[in-house]
């Protein structure tokens, strides 16, 4: 089964990748962005069927190294 985990910054923290972006977009014309958030998309193959366990075992990862949780949100979708 997969795991996907989104990683985002938390509202309030300053995105200076996103701002950078934002800048970049608003010079190739697309005037009509209000705004970008830059964010990380990890995607986990793992063993095993249990989706309820896979799914605590990825939280875990998010919590001990994937994410830094105090600045970053994250999400997690098993797809089995």
């Amino acid at each position: 089964m997969k795991a996907r985990v989104h990683v985002t910054l938390k509202n309030g923290v300053l995105d200076p990748q996103g701002k950078a972006v934002h800048h970049a977009l608003g010079g190739l014309g697309f005037a009509g962005v209000k705004d970008v958030r830059q964010g990380k998309f990890i995607e986990l193959e793992l063993d095993g069927t249990d989706v309820e366990k896979a799914r605590a075992d990825v939280r875990d990862m998010c919590e001990k190294l994937l994410a830094n949780t105090v600045i970053e949100n994250y999400d997690v979708e098993i797809v089995a």
